[in-house]
């Protein structure tokens, strides 16, 4: 599978970021052309079922691994750092944690490698009764997308799926697949397998993705973990307090690995 991706910055060490759920490469557009293109090569990917990226009826984080791993060879990198958010942070990981020749170093944003409860099936379910073509225009769909979620923010991360052809609206993730495959998603991560390269997990002040009794579980995998809290943001970290977190994984990128 050929992943479809934005390239931001200079020739320098390679810098993939992995979106969450329902996301898609254009979350992290500003941050990668504002501050991380002046430290790494930057390639905002779309995952499998998201974005630009080939829709396919499989999507479990062993697939979405290979499809990092098949990436990075097809590009010919080097010294790669993962950085994932939510169910990207958990692709990162995975991809670590199978793959640990081809990660350099690991960044993880607000998510455990544990089992998480089915936070979204109501947006999901949500979205599924709306037909996008049988509307003219986005605020139609956003005042029907209303009637089950009052968040406005929420709302405009969600039409940021939308696409329009010329002729009709449609949906840019693959969301049958996502939908069958929710389970997958929200599943724990092997524990029989470590990844021993520097890891840095960011997480919000004002999130439960990432709880204090998390740290054991996240250094049976990844036992040279650090962990960072921002004050002051939720789980879309990147959006809430975007110059604090872009210091703290400059900072980890920025910082020289020490040989054991």
């Amino acid at each position: 599978m050929e992943l479809f991706y934005n390239k931001y910055g200079r020739e320098a060490p390679p810098l993939i970021i992995l979106h969450g759920l329902l996301g898609a490469n254009g979350n992290w557009h500003t941050l990668s052309r504002t501050r991380f293109q002046d430290v790494a090569t930057v390639y905002a990917v779309d995952q499998r079922n998201h974005g630009r990226s080939p829709h396919t009826d499989r999507m479990d984080y062993r697939s979405m691994a290979t499809d990092v791993r098949d990436f990075v060879q097809q590009h010919d990198l080097e010294s790669v750092t993962l950085l994932g958010h939510s169910m990207g942070g958990k692709t990162a990981m995975q991809t670590a944690l199978a793959y640990p020749d081809l990660v350099d170093r690991l960044i993880v944003v607000d998510m455990a490698p544990r089992a998480y409860s089915p936070k979204h099936g109501d947006l999901l379910d949500a979205l599924a009764r709306i037909n996008p073509s049988e509307y003219d225009d986005r605020d139609e769909i956003d005042a029907v997308l209303a009637e089950d979620v009052s968040s406005w923010a929420v709302r405009q991360f969600l039409l940021k799926n939308l696409k329009y052809d010329g002729d009709q609206y449609e949906w840019t993730m693959n969301l049958e697949a996502i939908r069958a495959n929710y389970d997958e998603i929200n599943a724990e991560l092997p524990s029989d397998q470590t990844f021993e390269g520097p890891v840095l997990f960011i997480r919000g002040e004002n999130s439960e993705y990432v709880r204090d009794n998390d740290r054991s579980t996240i250094r049976e995998r990844f036992p040279t973990a650090d962990i960072v809290t921002i004050e002051g943001a939720g789980h879309w970290v990147h959006a809430d307090a975007p110059e604090a977190f872009a210091d703290v994984v400059i900072d980890f990128l920025n910082t020289e690995q020490v040989e054991s």
